[in-house]
This record gives C-alpha cells, sequence and structure tokens, in this order.
C-alpha cells in the first residue's frame, strides 16, 4: 500500500484534526467546549462541504489550490 502524502495537503483532514482534539480532551473530562459543540461543528463542516472546500484529493478533476 503507498502512502499518499497529498493528504496532507487536504483542508478536509486538518479540518477533521482541528475538530477532533476537543473531543479527546472531552473524554478525558476536559470541558473546554460548549455542550453544543457537536451541532456547531456538523453545521459549520455541512457548510464548507456544500461550498465545495472540504474535497477528496485523489478524486480525478478535483484538486485543492
Amino acid at each position: 500500500m503507498k502512502f499518499d502524502k497529498s493528504r496532507f495537503k487536504n483542508y478536509s483532514l486538518w479540518v477533521a484534526i482541528i475538530a477532533l482534539v476537543p473531543l479527546v480532551l472531552s473524554g478525558f473530562g476536559v470541558a473546554i467546549v460548549p455542550a453544543t459543540y457537536t451541532a456547531v461543528t456538523n453545521s459549520v463542516l455541512a457548510i464548507l462541504v456544500a461550498m465545495g472546500i472540504l474535497s477528496n484529493p485523489l478524486t480525478s478533476g478535483i484538486t485543492d489550490k
């Protein structure tokens, strides 16, 4: 299996990592986000996907520039 480094240039990877950090911290009992964090995150990600900002870099015809 070949490791594709182009995924690190993808916005969706970094958005997912940034969204994951508060969830992991809340799992350890560190409350740094409001209770509505999941709803807000889902709304923001849905808007980004609808605008075409988040995409798969391996899909032919779509590039992140």
